[in-house]
């Protein structure tokens, strides 16, 4: 004779637990209750939006990027010209965007937003850089991507320390040097 109590623990042993909520459900609905698995499909639907829209944006700024050799100044919009300042020759100005150096760096944000000389003429002088390692950074500012050799490496933290650039450039440079050490030892 079964009892009452074993009735209960068999359909107990038969139900699952929806990872998500915890809410216990029939085999034959296998994973999570509907609620959640509505739920995670709406989130899911939110970010698969969200990336298409990062991914239109980075695509637009490499697109627009002002340094780049296939577009003219004359087509450029840049509003801003930053100049690399070093004990060797004059350099080319590389242009950039007031928005774009406003959104990456904290630093450039109190400059162009202060009554300061660089927000009022348009012109920023870095120091002690090269035009080349200019150049990259400000790329790296519009696309978040970088080719980093040793010297580059060290020249770009040192930029992105002064202007607070965080992110992966950091941790692209954590990589690159430990690829470096693993090669050489």
């Amino acid at each position: 004779m079964i009892c009452l109590r074993e009735v209960e623990e068999n359909r107990y042993r038969n139900k699952l637990w929806c990872q998500s909520c915890l809410a216990a459900y029939d085999e034959a609905n296998a994973g999570t209750c509907k609620e959640c698995y509505e739920e995670a499909s709406e989130t899911e639907e939110e970010l698969k939006r969200e990336i298409e829209d990062l991914k239109a944006k980075v695509s637009f700024l490499r697109l627009c990027f002002p340094g780049d050799p296939h577009i003219s100044p004359s087509a450029s919009s840049a509003d801003l010209l930053l100049h690399a300042v070093s004990d060797s020759n004059e350099c080319p100005a590389v242009p950039a965007h007031r928005a774009v150096l406003i959104s990456r760096s904290p630093v450039f944000k109190a400059m162009l937003e202060a009554e300061m000389e660089e927000s009022r003429s348009g012109i920023i002088k870095i120091y002690e850089v090269s035009h080349d390692v200019l150049r990259t950074f400000v790329h790296y500012l519009y696309t978040a991507e970088v080719v980093l050799d040793e010297q580059m490496a060290f020249d770009l933290l040192i930029l992105a320390e002064k202007y607070q650039i965080f992110g992966c450039l950091r941790t692209r440079r954590g990589q690159f040097f430990r690829a470096a050490i693993n090669v050489t030892f």
